[in-house]
C-alpha cells in the first residue's frame, strides 16, 4: 500500500487545493484561516454537498472489476461516494498504513480478512439547552439505512487536509466538511477549535450479509447553536433530544417498537460513555473528560 503523505508540522499550514472530483461533483476545497483562543492559526475548510446526477465517470479505489456492474442498483450519490472516497487505513494503534476505497473498506469479506480497519469520526453536537442532535440515516445509505445515530458519522479521507494528526486537526477538518454535506451546517458555525475530541474507540459491526464497519472512531463533542438544512440524500430525519428522550429511544430500540433501530457505534458510545460525558457538557468541563491516549476496544 502507498505510504501516507507527511502531515504539516503546524496548524497554520494547510495546503488543500480545489480538486476535480468527477462529473456531477463541484470542487469544494476553499480554505480560510482563523485564530483559535490559544492563538494558533486553525485552517477552516469549506464543505461541499455531494449531489451527483449520475454514477458515471472514473471509478477510484481498488474495487474489483465486476463491482460497478454488481452494484448497479445502488443509489447514484452513494455509489459515487463508495468508489471515489478513499478512507485512511490504520493499524490498531491508529498508525496510518495506507488507503482504500470506501467500497472495499465496508465489504464484510474485506473486514473479515483484517485489512479494512479505517479511521472514522462521530460528532455529538449539543445546543445551548444541552440537547443532543440525532439524525436518522437516509434509506439510500449502503450501510445501516434508516437507523438513528449521533449527529454525524463519517470518515476523514486520504487527503492532506484530513491526514493532519496534530491536535486531531485532520479529523476536525473532515467533521466540518461532513456536517455541511449531511446537515447543511456552514463552516462559519463550526469553528475547528470548538470540536473537542474526547476519546477513540475501535469496533467491528456487520450491517447485513455484504456490508459492515471496522473503524477506529474519534469521538468529537461540540456545544453550539446552529442552523440546519439537512441533505435528503444523507439524512431522513433529525431531532434534538434531552437525556430522557434518548433513554426512551434506547428503550424503543431494545423493545423493537415503532421500527426504531440504532447504529452500533452510537449504541457503544451510549452504553460506555455518553451519560457521563453529558454531565461535562452541562457543567462546561468537557476538556476534563478527554482521554486521547487510550483506544477503547469495544
Amino acid at each position: 500500500m502507498a505510504a501516507a503523505p507527511a502531515a504539516r508540522p503546524t496548524l497554520a499550514l494547510l495546503a488543500s487545493a480545489s480538486a476535480s472530483l468527477g462529473a456531477g461533483r463541484r470542487a469544494w476545497a476553499r480554505l480560510a484561516v482563523s485564530s483559535s483562543s490559544a492563538g494558533l492559526a486553525l485552517p477552516r475548510l469549506r464543505g461541499r454537498r455531494a449531489f451527483a446526477a449520475a454514477a458515471g465517470g472514473a471509478v477510484m479505489g481498488k474495487a474489483g472489476p465486476g463491482a460497478v456492474e454488481a452494484d448497479a442498483g445502488m443509489d447514484a450519490v452513494q455509489r459515487r461516494l463508495m468508489f471515489e472516497d478513499e478512507c485512511i487505513l490504520v493499524d490498531e494503534q491508529d498508525n496510518v498504513i495506507g488507503h482504500e476505497s470506501k467500497y472495499n473498506c465496508h465489504l464484510m469479506e474485506k473486514i473479515e480478512t483484517g485489512h479494512a480497519l479505517h479511521r472514522a469520526f462521530s460528532v455529538f453536537l449539543f445546543n445551548s439547552k444541552y440537547e443532543l442532535l440525532l439524525q436518522q440515516r437516509s434509506a439510500t445509505k449502503v450501510t445501516f439505512p434508516l437507523v438513528w445515530t449521533n449527529t454525524c458519522c463519517s470518515h476523514p479521507l486520504y487527503r492532506e487536509s484530513e491526514l493532519i494528526e496534530e491536535n486531531c486537526l485532520g479529523v476536525r477538518n473532515a467533521a466540518q466538511r461532513k456536517l455541511f454535506d449531511e446537515l447543511g451546517i456552514v463552516a462559519d458555525e463550526l469553528p475547528l477549535d470548538q470540536f473537542i475530541p474526547l476519546g477513540r474507540m475501535l469496533y467491528k459491526a456487520p450491517s447485513d450479509g455484504k456490508w459492515g464497519e471496522h473503524e477506529l472512531d474519534y469521538l468529537l463533542f461540540m456545544v453550539r447553536d446552529v442552523k440546519l438544512n439537512p441533505n435528503p440524500e444523507e439524512v431522513a430525519d433529525v431531532k434534538y433530544m434531552n437525556r430522557d428522550q434518548v433513554k426512551e429511544l434506547l428503550r424503543k430500540a431494545d423493545a423493537g417498537e415503532d421500527g426504531v433501530k440504532l447504529s452500533p457505534w452510537f449504541r457503544l458510545v451510549v452504553d460506555n460513555f455518553l451519560m457521563g460525558w453529558w454531565d461535562h457538557v452541562e457543567q462546561g468541563t468537557l476538556q476534563e473528560a478527554a482521554d486521547m491516549k487510550t483506544i477503547h476496544k469495544l
